[in-house]
This record gives C-alpha cells, structure tokens and sequence, in this order.
C-alpha cells in the first residue's frame, strides 16, 4: 500500500502530518510523533509579539492603560510566555537532529518586520520549511479588503525572497472571493496553503465582568468547510494543498485526500487521544484502502473534487438548495 505523498517539495511517508501544538515544544514529543508514524512535524509557532519586543517590557505596554478600559482583559499575561525568540531556535535546530522526517518551522503574526529576520534564522536552524501562519482580525473601518489582502501577498513576497526553504500560508477562512485570493496567493510565490486557522473567540465571565480566554478544540464538524475550498481550488492554483482543522478520523484523512489535499494536519485529535493516536489513524487508512482496492494516495488525490465538473458555481448553488430542501421537522 503506497501512502506516500509529496507537500511543499518533500517526499513524504503519508499524507499524516501532526500540527503546531504545545506538544512539539518538547523534543521527546517530536520522537514519539516520529516513531508513531507521523510524516512531519509542524513546530509550535514563534509569535510575532516574542520577536519584537520582550515579553515584559510589552506585559507592560499592554496593562498601561488597564485602569481605564476593560478591553485590557482581552489580552494575555505575556511575562508568562516560557519559550523565546532563541530559545525557540535551539529548539527547532534540537528536534531536526533528533528526528529523519521533516520539520517545518511555524511564524505566527501580522506584520512584515520580524517575519523576515526570524524566517532566515529559522531556516538556518535546519527547518526543512516555513509556514507562516497569519492571524489578524481587521476592526479599523478606515481599512479595506484590498488593504488587507495587499497586506498579506507583500507579506508573502518578502519572506519568499528571504529564504531559499518552501514557504506555506496559513489562512483565514473569510475572504470573500477565497478563489482570487488563492490564486494571488499563488502569484506571490506561496509553496502550498494551508487552510483554515481556526479563530478562537473570547468569552465573558458574568460573575467577574471580565473577558476571558476559550479554546475550544475542533471537531469533525469543521472539516466539511475545508473539505468544500481544497475540492473548488483543486487543479486551479500550483501552491500544495494541506487541510488542518476537523482532522480526526482515518475517514476525515480519507476525505481530505479526495478533496485534493496533499497532506491534512492534525492538532486536537493528538490532545486529545494521544501521540500514538497517529499510528491508529494510519493503520486504519491503510485497511479502508485495501478493502476499497486503493492501491495508492495518489490514485484517490483530487478524485471527489470539483475539477471535473463543468459549472461549479451552479453546482454548489444546487447543492445549497437540495441541502435546505431536505430537512423535514418532526414533531
């Protein structure tokens, strides 16, 4: 059964890649992801706001005006942040001689500034690739759509020609016209996208007045969004597709094939089941295949995508329609 696959330029052992996740911030971790199958390994990410300023000097900046405004609660006690600029290298260089697969350094931010600096540094650690994982959440008025995408595409632009190592983007999910974006994306000299980021919304503490912290971990359920982009952007753009939320299953990696992933990422089904949930899910993949009569990924990469049909847009407007025209309410 040949589960190999190809992301970013690498020739990997199957589709599995475990995610960004604190777990990768131990190095016995990235062995025991190693050992339990796991084609690659995306390091936790080096945030932007560890790369500009130190950690209490902006914990400070941060809580200046805390007296004046409960908005200060929305951001975190940076003082507590435990793995710098440095510290993360050491890391990332430690992990690549500790393991043969690949493992692809991951910056998380908003700005072009330190983006550029720290992606050559990473490179010269050993990352085998970079993934620049974008997260920001527009709420000047004065700023457009249009600004906001230049933003990322220059983004994209520099950090290709700082580096010689494949660059993948993280993304969003709420550009409104994703297949132009992606195809922009594609222009600025992305090496393969990665969708979506999940956006993790704060809540309110009733009792405290306070705005606190909620991680939720993904389910199944989410999948279904990213299974719809990879099947339209399919054979439409050159950038490697990698589908990471919702990834949970052995049918979840199944799926993310058909839709024309390269490879799928997962993060919460490790928290929650275990490093060597990863050798369960791979195993299962391999006997679905051969009870299928799959002999290889490749053979089933793409082949439930929308490549093949003719008018996407009334394909999926008529799939909207039949979807709403289904339920029947039962008293």
């Amino acid at each position: 059964m040949d589960l190999t696959t190809k992301y970013l330029g690498l020739e990997l052992k199957n589709p599995v890649v475990v995610s960004a996740s604190p777990l990768s911030q131990d190095v016995e971790n990235i062995k025991k992801m190693e050992a339990a199958g796991a084609a690659a390994i995306v390091m936790h990410s080096l945030f932007e706001e560890q790369i500009e300023l130190e950690s209490e000097e902006l914990d400070r900046s941060l809580s200046a005006g805390e007296d004046q405004a409960e908005s200060a609660s929305y951001f975190p006690d940076l003082g507590q942040y435990k793995i710098g600029p440095e510290t993360y290298l050491e890391n990332l260089s430690k992990a690549k001689g500790a393991v043969s697969i690949p493992v692809i350094a991951s910056l998380n931010g908003v700005s072009k500034g330190g983006w550029t600096r720290y992606a050559k540094k990473m490179q010269e650690a050993g990352a085998d690739a970079l993934e620049l994982n974008i997260y920001t959440i527009p709420t000047d008025p004065a700023v457009t759509a249009g600004q906001i995408e230049q933003g990322y595409l220059d983004l994209v632009r520099e950090v290709k020609a700082s580096v010689q190592i494949p660059v993948a983007v993280k993304l969003c999910p709420y550009f409104s016209a994703m297949v132009n974006m992606m195809t922009k994306l594609d222009q600025a000299g992305a090496d393969g996208l990665v969708l979506f980021n999940r956006f993790y919304q704060p809540d309110f503490d009733l009792e405290a007045l306070e705005v606190v912290p909620s991680l939720q971990l993904s389910s199944s359920y989410e999948l279904l969004l990213r299974l719809h982009w990879t099947a339209v952007l399919y054979g439409r753009i050159r950038p490697d597709i990698a589908i990471t939320g919702g990834v949970h299953t052995s049918h979840d990696v199944l799926k993310a094939m058909m839709a024309g992933a390269r490879v799928v990422m997962m993060a919460s089904a490790v928290l929650k089941r275990g490093i060597p949930y990863v050798a369960t899910v791979l195993s299962e993949v391999r006997s679905w295949m051969e009870e299928h009569e799959y002999e290889s990924i490749a053979q089933m990469q793409g082949s439930m995508s929308q490549k093949s049909v003719a008018d996407p847009k009334s394909f999926l407007r008529a799939n909207y329609v039949k979807v709403l025209s289904s339920y029947v309410h039962r008293a």
